[in-house]
């Protein structure tokens, strides 16, 4: 409590002080541009969430999430502070965590009209579920039942779906590219996938999440980022189909009305310091890039995808909030604050 006392009462708070860098230079002329394409263009703004760094420091900004308060929770593997809590206009209003070295996964489920948190730790290879102010509910330890893993540090995981009956599945994203199926009370159901090329295998099952649009029965959307695929699963496990985008290395989908929403953490052919935004529609095609060359198919395949500005270094994650901006958390990028897309 004093930690958040002190954040409300001290102007440091909201004082945006970064320190000059090569990254930050070379996005300046970008400030106030508007990027993306036809229905889905955005208005770049450079300072959302810029804080005093020496009191408010982040290392990646791997993901995220907006709460049902609508505060924008934002997490981060500097131990100093793992969630970095915000309103939509950028102002800190609170931040906690100091356990999760490896703080890769956000993800956020309302469960009987609370909102629950459940960070991926991929140092501490298991799941946390946490309240929305961090006090620690459960965890889900690595899968030994499972029969997969030799050890515990070939555990990895990276990303959490949650299901409305409470079931929880976890991606092994940069383990055995497994996916665990759990229920409510962390008994393991199921394992599916592993490592390969096949349709229902993985080379990087990054993200995870649960597509429950058009009021169609439940699946899974997960995401093959080496593959430049997303595929899709039933809740069970077993394959469906999957989406092609060449030269685009998606993390995980993020799902806001009819639309798909990826960072996409390269492009072209997986350059370094490359990225941009990717958008599906309802017929999951690529119809806005943020970032990205304008994309465009050929007999019904996209044509591979490039970064075509140099805003973005390496997107991990978006945020849609409910005024439909997007919120970009950008890993291994000098250790700058996320980038707000205002939709115009």
């Amino acid at each position: 409590m004093k930690r958040r006392t002190f954040i409300q009462n001290t102007s440091l708070a909201t004082i945006g002080i970064m320190a000059t860098t090569p990254i930050l230079n070379a996005m300046e002329k970008y400030r106030d541009v508007v990027i993306g394409h036809g229905t889905h263009k955005y208005k770049v703004d450079l300072n959302w969430g810029a804080l005093n760094s020496s009191y408010y420091p982040v290392n990646d900004c791997h993901e995220m999430v907006q709460d049902s308060k609508g505060r924008i929770l934002l997490l981060t593997n500097h131990t100093k502070n793992n969630v970095i809590v915000y309103d939509k206009s950028g102002k800190l209003i609170e931040v906690w965590g100091t356990d999760y070295p490896g703080a890769h996964g956000l993800t956020l489920k309302n469960e009987n009209g609370t909102d629950m948190l459940y960070i991926s730790d991929n140092s501490r290879h298991e799941v946390i579920k946490t309240t929305i102010d961090g006090k620690v509910v459960k965890i889900f330890p690595y899968p030994k039942e499972s029969g997969k893993y030799a050890s515990k540090d070939l555990y990895i995981p990276t990303e959490t779906a949650v299901a409305d009956n409470g079931d929880v599945y976890v991606a092994d994203g940069y383990g055995e590219q497994y996916i665990m199926h759990y229920n409510a009370q962390g008994e393991l159901l199921n394992v599916f996938g592993g490592k390969g090329s096949e349709d229902h295998l993985f080379n990087n099952a990054h993200g995870i999440c649960i597509d429950t649009r058009n009021n169609q029965a439940p699946t899974l959307l997960i995401t093959a980022r080496q593959q430049n695929k997303l595929k899709r699963f039933s809740m069970d496990g077993d394959f469906i189909e999957s989406y092609n985008l060449p030269g685009a290395f998606i993390c995980r989908p993020v799902i806001s009305g009819n639309h798909i929403y990826l960072a996409t953490i390269w492009s072209g052919d997986g350059g370094e310091g490359t990225g941009f935004v990717s958008i599906l529609d309802e017929n999951n095609q690529l119809i806005s890039a943020p970032g990205g060359a304008a994309p465009t198919y050929e007999n019904g395949i996209l044509n591979k995808m490039h970064q075509e500005l140099k805003i973005f270094h390496h997107p991990h994650d978006v945020c849609v909030d409910d005024e439909e901006n997007l919120y970009v958390a950008q890993w291994n990028s000098g250790k700058t604050y996320p980038i707000k897309l205002n939709r115009v």
